[in-house]
């Protein structure tokens, strides 16, 4: 009797939850009189998702591409609703002219049990304001011509490298070493330590940073969706070994700097002048205010900065460096032109210059093709911070709502990019650029959130990439798919088994 007393009981608990969920929870959007798509218990919109049926940008590439006429459509993560934004208006006014009402992630962040989530791309209100405020002035051209040098050495002993494996391999994982690569430059540039990962592939700081990327979609969904859950258990976003490992290494790094006067033109460098001084030194034609940002940043405040800076940076920009190379494999055309642009450009200038980098506009393009056509960050996140009326439509947004616009399905968008999965650099020719809706174009950002490592990470990825064609033609190799799979399980836009080339000297 007991135990079909304790089944009954559990019977009528879910089914209190089902009806709940069902005609409570899951009304918000019918009540609003806003275009939703039916949940389903009970988590939402999102259980192809959790269950590994499909990556989190293909999900709402399908939404965007299947309901865009609707401009904004209400779906549920988990209990949550959230709101879709499909058009481009709509998108800049969420971004950018009302973003007093949406100027926060909403992703997880605390603090005290894990130090490392304090960093500009999660913080949150005046906090957040004050960072981006400071942290503004390491980015600029000054700073990013001084940087440069630490940049060159790494593409040419990322050169040197691949020489070395063309030489004994068949083909290379141009993902893999391309993770080895920017590692070391985001070492370089924000500790100043050589961390040798070309040479040395069980180094453990490219073991640490990869480690942010393998949460399951569930767990992510989690932390981005309802933070309320890890924050009240303090379970921490990032691993503590690696929260240890990261912060151990920063205050050892800036112990030896203070200590032996160490000047050097890198990310690390201006992190102590926040330190010490609370902001950075501005270049004489710099017009920025210091005397509103007089705090001090705290060390473990510094160390959240440079650990976003290594595994935001280094990530994204060997997925974008991937597949551009994918597509140069493919396009052929394309890389044979790429590579007569590198040629004369590097002739012109004596050698790779930051000046010569800039030069090479075709290069620029391809980059940019690639990042429309496979955008690291699939989808932009955001939280209604301030209750508003949405311009020109009827919606009423209340406190606490999420916001999602879908990067992924807008840059597939065949009214805005025809035949989207083609390969065309053209499409970022001066004429084209000016004939799109300025919002259409999405792999950073856009608005005041906008992404402050946006130009860094444009350079590093040509100087890799030129550092490849210079000397090398690159080739598919069967192992490689076509199309690309892409791996349902990760967060970002990345290609699952890795892109296999085969790369011969020129």
């Amino acid at each position: 009797m007991l135990l079909v007393g304790l089944i009954t009981a559990l019977v009528v608990a879910l089914c209190s939850v089902y009806i709940y969920y069902k005609f409570v929870v899951f009304n918000f959007w019918r009540k609003k009189g806003v275009f939703y798509i039916d949940p389903i218990v009970p988590a939402g919109n999102v259980t192809s998702l959790i269950l590994g049926k499909i990556s989190v940008g293909e999900l709402f590439r399908d939404i965007y591409l299947q309901y865009k006429d609707h401009r904004a459509i209400g779906i549920y993560t988990f209990f949550k609703p959230n709101l879709v934004i499909a058009d481009l208006d709509l998108v800049r006014i969420v971004l950018t002219k009302e973003f007093g009402s949406f100027h926060d992630r909403g992703f997880y962040i605390n603090e005290k049990s894990d130090p490392l989530s304090g960093n500009l791309f999660l913080l949150h209100g005046k906090k957040w304001r004050n960072l981006r405020a400071k942290l503004t002035p390491p980015f600029n051209s000054r700073n990013l011509k001084q940087m440069f040098g630490v940049l060159k050495e790494c593409g040419e002993e990322f050169g040197k490298s691949l020489e070395k494996i063309a030489e004994t391999e068949e083909s290379i994982d141009i993902r893999e070493i391309f993770a080895r690569y920017t590692i070391d430059v985001f070492m370089s540039v924000a500790f100043g330590i050589n961390s040798n990962c070309m040479k040395t592939p069980d180094n453990e700081v490219l073991y640490q940073a990869k480690k942010l990327f393998e949460y399951h979609n569930f767990w992510f969904a989690i932390f981005a969706c309802v933070p309320q859950i890890p924050k009240f258990f303090a379970i921490p976003f990032i691993d503590r070994n690696t929260s240890k490992f990261f912060i151990k290494m920063f205050r050892d790094t800036v112990k030896y700097r203070q200590t032996h006067t160490v000047v050097r033109h890198d990310f690390m460098n201006l992190l102590i002048e926040l330190m010490e001084k609370s902001y950075v030194a501005p270049d004489e034609n710099d017009t920025a205010d210091v005397s509103s940002n007089t705090s001090k940043m705290s060390i473990l405040e510094a160390a959240a900065q440079a650990y976003a800076f290594i595994v935001g940076g280094f990530e994204t920009a060997s997925t974008a460096a991937t597949f551009c190379l994918y597509e140069l494999a493919i396009n052929q055309d394309v890389q044979y032109k790429l590579r007569q642009e590198i040629d004369e450009v590097l002739k012109k200038h004596g050698g790779v210059t930051y000046n010569a980098v800039n030069d090479m506009t075709y290069l620029h393009k391809v980059v940019s093709e690639t990042m429309r056509k496979y955008p690291p960050g699939p989808i932009l996140n955001r939280i209604c911070t301030k209750a508003i009326n949405l311009p020109t439509t009827d919606i009423h947004i209340p406190k606490g709502t999420l916001i999602s616009i879908p990067v992924h399905g807008i840059h597939r968008d065949p009214a805005i990019y025809p035949d989207p999965d083609k390969f065309d650099p053209e499409r970022f020719d001066a004429d084209q650029i000016a004939a799109r809706h300025p919002y259409a174009y999405l792999p950073f950002g856009e608005g005041p959130r906008m992404c402050i490592g946006q130009r860094f990470g444009y350079m590093q990825t040509k100087v890799g990439i030129l550092n490849i064609l210079s000397k090398f033609k690159v080739k598919l190799h069967s192992r490689t798919s076509v199309p690309l799979i892409i791996d349902k399980a990760s967060v970002l836009c990345t290609p699952k088994g890795g892109v296999h080339l085969i790369i011969e000297p020129r």
